[in-house]
């Protein structure tokens, strides 16, 4: 089995249809340990999910954004484990002043928090694990493709370019511990996550017309895998610093009331597995 022994710390787990839960799903049967994070409120949520996977799994608290939570987590792992192997960052938030078309109108102070969870948390995991982490350890985050400019997303797509930046700088920066920093960008799930952004039926329906292989609103059971599978260093040759596309090849961008479509030729679309509910096959 491809983690067989392997120590992961999944964050984002809200419930079963969380793609960070079918991360720890696919982890679990490829033989790693695994421990969720989660806080306040949530953290019951999680503790549901948590016992629908596999085997039992432990959820601490974390609040990205606290530094003392922060260090816990360092403590906790180190007396747990020992070290760390690989760390799934699938985080964000956005005030919703900061979606659903409020983009000129979006007060500073609710941009900051959706960069400050969504993008620095993710150098703020990174340098609460880093101490932890061997050579040939793996940093993965969740990403929406940040390229263009989506309706609806706003400041939350502004906080995904700033996520893909901050994986290249830590790629520089834990590159010569041979620390490997990659981001998974799906495309519109229905997690509860996303069905809090402000019309996002509207975009997974055209995601859904538009891709190429007609699966983007696939079961997040393949976008997990892809997750899991990246948790460590020798599972795929995507580069360090570089996203990993699993969104069935879309490429768009938002002009007016028109949708430009670019497929890029030559690019490998991954289809999905035949499972309940998808279409593609």
């Amino acid at each position: 089995m491809i983690l067989e022994g392997k120590r992961l710390v999944i964050t984002g787990v809200i419930t079963k249809d969380s793609i960070a839960w079918h991360a720890a799903s696919r982890a679990l049967g490829e033989g790693a340990s695994v421990v969720l994070t989660s806080f306040g409120r949530a953290r019951r949520m999680t503790g549901r999910a948590a016992a629908r996977l596999s085997a039992e799994v432990d959820v601490l608290e974390l609040d990205v954004n606290k530094p003392d939570d922060l260090s816990a987590l360092t403590e906790s792992l180190r007396s747990r484990w020992g070290g760390v192997d690989g760390v799934l960052h699938a985080i964000a938030f956005a005030p919703e002043d900061a979606l659903g078309g409020r983009f000129m109108t979006t007060p500073p102070e609710s941009a900051s928090a959706a960069f400050q969870t969504s993008a620095f948390s993710f150098k703020a995991l990174a340098a609460a694990v880093e101490p932890l982490m061997a050579d040939g350890s793996s940093l993965v985050g969740m990403d929406f493709d940040a390229t263009v400019a989506w309706p609806i997303y706003d400041w939350m797509g502004v906080a995904k370019a700033a996520l893909e930046s901050v994986s290249r700088y830590l790629a520089r920066d834990l590159g010569p511990r041979r620390i490997r920093v990659n981001l998974v960008s799906a495309g519109p799930l229905g997690t509860v996550a996303a069905r809090g952004i402000p019309g996002f039926e509207q975009l997974a329906d055209l995601w859904r017309v538009q891709a190429p292989t007609r699966s983007a609103s696939c079961c997040p059971t393949w976008r997990g895998a892809s997750a899991a599978r990246s948790c460590t260093s020798t599972a795929g040759s995507t580069p360090s610093g570089h996203p990993r596309s699993r969104n069935a090849g879309h490429r768009v961008l938002w002009v007016g009331s028109s949708l430009r479509v670019w497929w890029i030729a030559g690019w490998p679309i991954e289809r999905s597995p035949a499972c309940a509910g998808c279409s593609a096959r």
